[in-house]
């Protein structure tokens, strides 16, 4: 049962709790995730072998994102958390049970029809552009990567169930055993086994990923069923609103697919470039808007089915405004900093100065939609809730189709930077576009106060970044560990200090995090 903690007094509260405790799991995880990226790129740098690793990646991870990922918990959560805010755990267990069941039997066969035709399908995809010796690397890494979208996809249901009843800390966790894992593959197989010693660590990582979440489930009254529950209403319901989400989910993936396949054909060590820089702008990312997102969700759900529009709005505009408050400034300071930064993380071992130019020439591009990208988790949430995952969807799927326009256009002059920039047009276009018919269907979104606090972050992020771009040429000459470091202190203190003379109302949400997590 959902705690009776769920008055409308209580819910900014328990809405703060749930945002600290799982944000700061999502720290913890996003450090571990860069530690991670760090240990990689000593290891391997910029090479093909690490080209051919991410390129075997993304198919196992397109699968799972798609049929079982983000698609399977929009559109689980909002029917499971449904049933248990009306009191019947038995129909809340019993959907949990068929969506449990198909989703592993989903998974399995698709993945072995993979493994089965791994040569030809990452020839035909992912590494159109390798050497043959390449593309054979590839297909064998990602035979044995098939194994953990199935495994994902058990612990994503139980990430669902565990959400729904308010209880975040076990699947905040589960992301940092995951990288974890790889960590160890990287530093104690890798030096023997190459990239082969980082699918170990992936394979191992999934399944810790799992059995940590395990525990708390354990503990319920778990009323399993086995049965795929196809005459289940509630089970058609998830498979309903998961159809359309299925597809937004997809046009997002297959954007990388796309990146990945036109990045193929550029020299070697330009995917690897992608993915690093990518992974360093979804830092402030998936610490803020992530982590805010994971706890606003089910409680948009709950707000959605006992038609408390009121405070469904208020809640969606404290989430968007926190979350710009938060990550337009750290767009900034990655554009600003984006090469003492990436130089301090990564260059050591494989990874040279020409891997750093690489990165950052994608990097920078990416920074400019660091809002949208957050910004959209949030939106896209409040028409989950709503049980509409149609709408993000054919916004997602134009968006798809002109970041596949733009980045056939821009690959040639920018290269890698190209792609970024493609996915960063798109990623805005794709955000405002929800924003408005959000607006047009819910009424006021407390418009005016959203967008007065957009001006004042906008305002304090221009002064913070003019402060960072003088102390950038001033200390140029210093290492990059100074510019870096003393950096982002320099622009947080400059950032605080200007939205406090402008008042703004965000940093009350964030002391009030600050404060709890003391």
């Amino acid at each position: 049962m959902i705690s009776a903690e769920a008055t409308p007094a209580a819910r900014p509260r328990r809405l703060a709790q749930a945002a600290t405790i799982v944000m700061f799991f999502f720290v913890t995880s996003r450090v571990l995730g860069l530690l991670r990226d760090i240990v990689i790129s000593h290891q391997f740098g910029t090479s093909r072998a690490l080209d051919a690793y991410f390129a075997a990646f993304t198919i196992p991870d397109f699968i799972f994102n798609v049929l079982a990922g983000g698609a399977l918990a929009s559109a689980f959560i909002p029917t499971f958390a449904g049933a248990l805010a009306l009191g019947d755990t038995r129909r809340a267990w019993r959907l949990a049970s068929g969506i449990l069941n198909l989703a592993v039997i989903v998974l399995a066969v698709i993945a072995a029809l993979l493994a089965l035709f791994a040569p030809q399908v990452v020839a035909a995809t992912v590494a159109q552009g390798f050497a043959p010796a390449d593309q054979a690397l590839t297909a064998h890494l990602m035979r044995w990567m098939l194994i953990t979208p199935i495994i994902f996809g058990v612990s994503g249901v139980v990430m669902g169930i565990l959400n729904s009843h308010q209880h975040f800390v076990f699947p905040a966790l589960a992301p940092v055993t995951y990288n974890l894992a790889i960590i160890a593959g990287a530093l104690f197989l890798a030096p023997t086994m190459g990239v082969y010693g980082l699918v170990a660590g992936v394979v191992a990582g999934a399944v810790l990923h799992l059995l940590v979440q395990v525990p708390w489930l354990l503990r319920q009254r778990i009323e399993y069923t086995p049965a795929l529950g196809l005459d289940n209403a509630d089970v058609r319901e998830v498979m309903r609103l998961m159809l359309p989400r299925m597809l937004g989910i997809a046009t997002v993936q297959i954007n990388f697919l796309v990146n990945t396949i036109l990045a193929s054909a550029l020299p070697a060590g330009r995917i690897a470039a992608l993915w690093y820089a990518w992974r360093v702008m979804l830092l402030p990312e998936g610490v803020v808007a992530q982590s805010l997102a994971t706890a606003v969700f089910p409680t948009f759900s709950e707000q959605s089915a006992r038609r408390e529009h009121a405070d469904f709005r208020r809640t969606f505009s404290t989430a968007l405004r926190a979350t710009f408050y938060l990550t337009i400034p750290a767009a900034v300071g990655i554009f600003v900093l984006g090469r003492p930064f990436v130089t301090l993380l990564f260059q050591r071992g494989e990874f040279n100065a020409q891997s750093t130019a690489e990165t950052v020439w994608a990097l920078q591009f990416y920074a400019l939609a660091l809002f949208a990208h957050s910004g959209l988790e949030i939106i896209t949430r409040a028409f989950y809730a709503m049980h509409d995952t149609k709408t993000p969807v054919v916004v997602g799927v134009g968006a798809m189709g002109l970041n596949v326009v733009l980045s056939l256009l821009l690959i040639a002059p920018l290269a890698q930077g190209g792609l970024a920039l493609a996915n960063s047009i798109a990623t805005i276009l794709e955000m405002l576009t929800l924003l408005v018919i959000l607006q047009q269907r819910m009424g006021d979104l407390d418009t005016r106060r959203i967008a007065a606090s957009l001006a004042r972050v906008v305002g304090a992020s221009a002064v913070m970044g003019a402060a960072l771009v003088l102390f950038d040429h001033l200390f140029a000459a210093r290492s990059a560990a100074f510019v870096a470091v003393v950096g982002m202190v320099i622009g947080g203190a400059v950032y605080f200090l200007v939205t406090t003379a402008l008042r703004s109302e965000e940093i009350i949400f964030v002391l009030r995090r600050v404060k709890l997590r003391s």
